[in-house]
């Protein structure tokens, strides 16, 4: 009697780990207002991580360097120096002069 060896080999090939598939959280940084859009007292301009726009007139820098106007105007981008920007408020002025 002769006897044969059968063994039964799996269709597909065995899955091992994968080193992808993480990835952290998205951050939302940038401008939240433009050029010439109006802000009120205490919004949000622009979020960064480290100096990327400074504050000028009206506007203030949290400990996160996020810029925030101080008081309600104009959002203004202006170049400040050789390579840096600034962003600074424009008050509304009333007919009458004031603001």
């Amino acid at each position: 009697m002769k006897y044969f060896d059968l063994q039964a080999f799996a269709s597909k090939k065995g899955v091992g780990s994968t080193k992808n598939g993480r990835d952290s959280r998205p951050k939302y940084r940038g401008a939240k207002l433009a050029d010439g859009q109006f802000a009120n007292a205490g919004q949000i301009i622009y979020r960064q991580k480290g100096n990327l726009i400074y504050p000028g007139f009206g506007v203030g820098q949290g400990n996160d360097f996020t810029l925030f106007a101080v008081k309600s105007g104009i959002v203004k981008y202006k170049k400040w120096g050789k390579d840096k920007k600034r962003v600074i408020i424009e008050e509304v002025l009333s007919e009458h002069g004031r603001s």
